[in-house]
């Protein structure tokens, strides 16, 4: 007899809500507070089982992440290198310092094994939308999952409800144009849902499929966050259904020996 075809159950109602009128955000800022006065005057409300997605940036800018270049002298290994991609010396140094290898390098282009295992350009150091003055730029959190949990704790303290936390950032991809938002740091949910074991709709066990849930949600986020002047950096994600056992970000990355491109 043929398989039977599972009838799916009813599909969960998802919402997103960007939180508007966030000041800029600096080094020390009481990034929940601001959050949670902003969530509240725009009528959001926050429940349990939410996911805030909040922007790399903002966390990155209070835990002092921003460095004046200024400040930076290059290493030779750092202006022969920036002479080749044709970048500024001093974020090539910054660049290096936070990674453990290059990957890939040409005129304009410089990926590179982050220290926390990410293969991105430029080490995930940006200057777009860092200061309205001086020649800056800003590096990741330290730890992106230790920030997501420190920031899931302090909502729960000051607000009373259990939410999950993400921090999102823009990656490129090999072999695919354009950029998406995908989790650095994770706290709450299941960062990776592995389905292995489970039916598909006609009960056949599915062998190999792993879900990055946390790159699903911080991705929907990024469409509300934007890329350019829009200034909203945190994201509110209601309705989602059962999350899994809760597992960082860094889950996510994939073990060397498991990279068939390395």
């Amino acid at each position: 007899m043929p398989p039977t075809l599972r009838r799916p159950t009813a599909a969960p109602r998802v919402e997103l809500h960007a939180v508007p009128g966030l000041p800029r955000i600096g080094a020390g800022d009481d990034l929940v507070r601001l959050t949670l006065a902003g969530i509240d005057a725009a009528g959001i409300g926050l429940r349990g089982g939410d996911v805030l997605v909040f922007a790399q940036k903002v966390v990155s800018k209070t835990e002092g992440r921003r460095v004046d270049l200024a400040t930076v002298t290059p290493s030779p290994r750092a202006i022969e290198v920036a002479a080749r991609v044709r970048k500024d010396a001093r974020v090539v140094e910054l660049i290096l310092s936070e990674s453990t290898r290059i990957v890939r390098e040409a005129p304009d282009v410089l990926i590179v094994e982050h220290r926390l295992g990410f293969v991105m350009a430029n080490a995930g150091i940006d200057q777009s939308n860092v200061a309205a003055d001086g020649d800056c730029a800003l590096l990741l959190p330290l730890d992106p999952d230790a920030s997501a949990a420190r920031l899931r704790a302090q909502v729960r303290q000051a607000a009373g409800v259990d939410v999950a936390v993400l921090i999102n950032d823009s990656f490129g991809r090999p072999w695919r144009c354009g950029a998406v938002g995908v989790a650095l740091g994770c706290a709450g949910l299941a960062a990776l849902r592995d389905l292995r074991g489970r039916p598909d709709l006609f009960g056949r066990t599915l062998r190999v499929t792993e879900v990055a849930q946390a790159d699903e949600i911080a991705s929907a986020a990024s469409m509300l966050m934007g890329q350019a002047d829009e200034g909203l950096p945190v994201v509110v994600v209601r309705g989602l259904p059962a999350r899994g056992d809760p597992a960082p970000a860094r889950v996510l990355v994939r073990p060397a020996q498991q990279d068939l491109f390395r």
